[in-house]
């Protein structure tokens, strides 16, 4: 097949496809329509949801790490430099850390370190309650876009007095169920990328959490302490 050629039977093919999945909304009825609607918002909001935590910095942490083992060898100015460095959650509560123990003390610096952590946690859980939502409702969506359609096919079959084409009673009863597989189709996928999304939040916390700890039981360096007092 020449490349013209393959390049003009793609939009075809696409237009082909698409002109399906609007067939398949159009027989599921308004509760296929609203899983549609309902997919693509999950969708949009995964895709955010990965630009947000590689845009925060979730995935990253060396230069944090570095400060943190700096500051446990007492070398302050290492330390300092390591978490202007840092353009990630973790290197953000770690110089929040920092900043805190230099000018308060030490009760005060681990409320405000907890503060600057959970505000930064509750940012990288934003848009999980929305994921979650769409895993509950697009299955109870396809359940009732069925219950709805074995309602009308069996309407039309009393009708008719019983005397209904099997074949058109097993296509209704077909178009039916297949809002039940629709609904299943999108939360299942939601139900991984909450899972995925969670993972990576409970990570963070738990890297939080250490490296607030291993600051916090740290001899306190020799400037700390004077800058302290």
């Amino acid at each position: 097949m020449e490349p013209e050629s393959v390049s003009g039977a793609l939009p075809a093919h696409v237009g082909g496809v698409l002109a399906q999945g609007a067939d398949l909304v159009a027989r599921g009825g308004p509760a296929m329509a609203a899983i549609a609607l309902v997919s693509v918002l999950l969708l949009t909001v995964m895709l955010w949801k990965l630009w947000r935590l590689f845009v925060s910095g979730a995935f990253g942490g060396r230069r944090a790490e570095e400060a943190v083992a700096a500051w446990t060898d007492g070398d302050v100015s290492g330390a300092r430099r390591f978490a202007a460095e840092a353009r990630g959650i973790r290197g953000r509560v770690v110089g929040a850390a920092f900043a805190a123990l230099s000018g308060m003390p030490e009760t005060q610096a681990r409320a405000e370190t907890e503060r600057v952590a959970r505000r930064e946690l509750a940012d990288v859980r934003t848009g999980l309650r929305l994921i979650e939502l769409i895993a509950l409702v697009a299955p109870l969506l396809g359940l009732l876009g069925t219950v709805l359609g074995m309602i009308a096919a069996f309407q039309a079959l009393e009708a008719s007095g019983g005397a209904a084409d099997p074949a058109t009673l097993a296509g209704g009863i077909w178009e039916a169920l297949m809002t039940t597989a629709a609904g299943m189709a999108v939360a299942i996928p939601a139900s991984l990328a909450l899972g995925l999304f969670e993972g990576i939040e409970e990570r963070l916390r738990i890297d939080l959490e250490d490296l607030a700890t291993r600051i916090f039981t740290a001899p306190p360096p020799a400037a700390l302490a004077q800058a302290a007092e």
